[in-house]
């Protein structure tokens, strides 16, 4: 897979573990259960194994420490997976499984769409039933009205929403002066919708003389050949395509504009994610573009070692995807839990609201007004493992 250059990418799976017991070793104290809410069959099945590595290997982070110190003694923390299949009514009975089964912290990420589905259910919840109040932790789910009109107390997400990830590229596509002509391709729900929305508003302010030759949504997760869209891409004269698309969307895409024959750049949201580098290989080399909170070739001895630790952990080419922001969220939560010397819904979210984390050289903070987290973003360009600034390449594609 591509390595992707100091304005970089990121990528790291997790381990396999079973898909139904709570996960955790650190002593016989009772482990604070964490419920995974997430596609773990289906089309997106890779990202929500991918997610659960992740987690996985931050809490044992964490219990390698001796657990959460709380004062009748420290407590490790264990994960739980609930297979969503990516649907929002599947979403909302496996978290009713996961409160039934004691879980009082739910993670997703994997869709904006059952984000706001589960926030309206937390909602709901907690107002009906104080005594088992849950907290909802997102660190994937960046339509924007997650923490705007929908915005929950008890909802707090970790990864930049859309227009961030958007404001971003555009610092780059801006600096782009032979780009005149670009394309928007995106998923057909709410995050896909908010992502071209924002491209047009911004690429109206930042680049007036680009013009959008095609703009089309399409179904999530039911595409399997995407050449018919890269045939529209190429007959729009487009020298470049903007997409949020992420999964199995983005790598069919990128795969049918290498096998179609699209040399145009592509300015993506998740390019350094799941296949995708793999999929367009050289043809990608200096053309696809990603933005995200981290990258294995952020050159820093801090990043490095991060990313070698992660390597070591899980060493399967396959599983070579690792989240640093989902790292820092799992340590925040064990910060807001000892801060709070409570591992109760309210008195952790009130403390949740004033971490502050700091990993692999990366600081980030929870702003306390919209429980949005706070982190630099870098974009990286997909290049050669081996140059200048890219030491590691992604998933063994030899690029990064």
């Amino acid at each position: 897979m591509p390595s992707y250059t100091r304005r970089a990418l990121l990528r790291a799976p997790l381990a396999l573990l079973g898909a139904t017991p709570w996960l955790a070793r650190a002593g016989e104290a009772e482990p604070i259960q964490l419920a995974l809410v997430e596609s773990l069959s289906g089309p997106f099945a890779n990202t929500g194994e991918a997610v659960f590595r992740n987690l996985v290997w931050a809490t044992e982070r964490v219990n390698a420490r001796g657990g959460v110190p709380l004062p009748g003694g420290a407590r490790p923390l264990a994960v739980r997976r609930f297979d969503s299949k990516g649907q929002v009514e599947e979403s909302l009975a496996s978290l009713r499984a996961a409160i039934d089964a004691g879980a009082r912290v739910v993670l997703q990420g994997n869709s904006s769409a059952v984000a706001a589905a589960l926030v309206d259910a937390v909602n709901k919840h907690n107002e009906r039933d104080p005594a088992r109040r849950v907290l909802y932790l997102n660190y994937s789910a960046v339509d924007p009205a997650l923490t705007n009109q929908l915005c929950s107390f008890w909802h707090f997400r970790f990864d930049a929403h859309a227009d961030m990830r958007m404001a971003a590229l555009m610092q780059v596509l801006k600096g782009d002066a032979e780009l005149q002509r670009i394309y928007l391709i995106g998923q057909d729900y709410s995050f896909g919708q908010a992502v071209l929305r924002e491209a047009r508003r911004q690429l109206g302010a930042q680049r007036p003389d680009v013009r959008i030759v095609g703009e089309e949504l399409h179904p999530v997760g039911r595409v399997k050949d995407f050449l018919p869209y890269v045939a529209k891409i190429k007959a729009s004269g487009a020298q470049a395509v903007l997409t949020g698309n992420w999964g199995n969307d983005l790598t069919l895409l990128v795969k049918a504009a290498r096998d179609g024959g699209f040399d145009g750049s592509f300015y993506t949201f998740y390019g350094n994610a799941l296949g995708a580098p793999a999929a367009i290989g050289e043809a990608g080399v200096g053309k696809v573009l990603a933005v995200a909170d981290w990258l294995p070739n952020v050159p820093t001895p801090e990043s490095a070692a991060f990313y070698q630790a992660f390597r070591q952990r899980f060493p399967k080419p396959a599983d070579d995807y690792v989240h640093l922001r989902m790292q820092l969220m799992i340590e925040a939560l064990a910060q807001a839990m000892q801060r709070a010397a409570s591992t109760e819904a309210l008195p952790v979210a009130r403390a949740l609201e004033q971490a502050r984390v700091t990993l692999a050289g990366r600081t980030g903070h929870m702003r306390a007004e919209d429980h949005q987290f706070q982190q630099p973003l870098v974009v990286g360009v997909m290049e050669r493992q081996g140059a200048p600034g890219v030491p590691f390449d992604v998933e063994g594609s030899g690029y990064g």
